[in-house]
């Protein structure tokens, strides 16, 4: 298992290697270790791999540098889990361009009956903290998880709030776990380790860079059942987590604000363009969500909590490789989605599903939507 652990962490360190990638080279390889002992012909095969990232791999490139990562967290009492891991996150696990891994640290229940992301404007307004402390307030009766970034404005002001009324709250950095950004926050931080905590996909002394945090954002929304946009203006990283939770089929909500108002724009356009409903109460939300005060388990199984199939794709083209990883990893999909998220043509596309139906290994559904056999 640590040998595994190792072997994911030095794949995220190869250059040309994401998240979707290393789940296709685990999937064809039949573990993480067993990637690195692949052959170049092998290797070659798998969706998404060139020469060059085939000879790294083989070289065991960022090896040593992850053992010594592998290390440290254990020394640092900071958590790593990974993908392959029984207690990695059940509302990431089906998403196609989930984290491999996560670093983490506090106490941090990931399968919480109820989750909840909050976002919006780092430029928060008086309207906005009031309405952000509300919200938390008025959750306190139900529990959940509070997933946030940990940003300044609504970010921070939603941790604060959890601290004083008790909900537990992770924050989700676009940094490592040992670079807190931005650094005005690191009291709150530690804080939020006792009820709650930190958690990143980025390895340890990772740079806030400005791309890293869309990708973060995307993990706010994948951890979250309903995102509520607090304050956002016409464009900004709130909106791209809204647009990350409507893929993953998320329920979105904004809260409406005055006309005129720059930082209720983004929100007021959310609602007109019927990308999220409108926020009134925490209680009406609950009662869309079909919330149960004090219920504290889920009536019936939750609909994250789907086994994951096993496939190996020994056989297949690249292109029917990355749609089979596609449809293992998110259930069904419907065709426009599968087009979006794997580059292929919607033409080119239909194609291959039809060959992958003749072959047995999909089926075509209604709604233009298509699942693994």
């Amino acid at each position: 298992m640590t040998e595994d652990k190792i072997a994911i962490l030095a794949l995220v360190r190869t250059p040309g290697v994401g998240s979707v990638t290393i789940r296709q080279l685990i999937s064809y390889c039949g573990g993480a270790a067993k990637v690195h002992r692949s052959d170049y012909k092998k290797l070659i095969n798998v969706p998404g791999v060139g020469e060059k990232t085939a000879r790294s791999i083989i070289a065991k490139f960022g090896w040593n540098e992850a053992e010594k990562e592998f290390d440290n967290c254990a020394k640092s009492g900071l958590d790593l889990t990974f993908y392959t891991d029984p207690a990695y996150p059940k509302r990431l696990k089906p998403l196609y361009d989930s984290p491999v891994l996560l670093y983490s640290q506090g106490v941090i229940d990931f399968n919480a009956l109820r989750t909840v992301g909050i976002v919006g404007t780092r430029k928060i307004t008086d309207y906005g903290k009031g309405v952000t402390e509300t919200i938390i307030k008025d959750l306190t009766p139900y529990k959940p998880l509070l997933v946030s970034g940990l940003a300044y404005g609504v970010d921070i002001t939603a941790h604060r709030a959890c601290l004083k009324n008790g909900i537990p709250t992770v924050g989700v950095m676009a940094s490592g776990l040992d670079v807190i950004y931005p650094a005005a926050h690191s009291r709150t931080a530690e804080e939020m380790r006792v009820n709650g905590g930190i958690v990143t996909e980025n390895h340890l002394g990772t740079k806030p860079d400005f791309m890293r945090f869309p990708a973060r954002n995307r993990i706010i929304a994948g951890l979250s059942d309903v995102t509520i946009v607090v304050e956002s203006a016409k464009k900004g990283g709130s909106l791209i987590t809204t647009e990350y939770a409507q893929n993953y089929h998320r329920e979105v909500y904004a809260v409406p604000g005055n006309l005129g108002n720059t930082y209720s724009e983004g929100c007021n356009q959310l609602i007109k363009k019927n990308k999220a409903n409108l926020f009134s109460s925490v209680e009406e939300m609950a009662e869309d969500l079909q919330w149960v005060l004090g219920q504290t388990e889920p009536e019936a199984p939750s609909k994250y909590d789907k086994p994951e199939a096993e496939l190996i794709f020994e056989g297949f083209t690249q292109d029917e490789g990355q749609v089979l990883a596609l449809l293992k990893n998110s259930g069904d999909m419907q065709i426009d989605d599968m087009s979006w998220q794997s580059g292929i043509h919607l033409g080119k596309l239909a194609t291959l599903l039809l060959n992958l139906e003749f072959q047995g290994m999909v089926r075509s559904m209604p709604g233009k939507k298509y699942a693994l056999i």
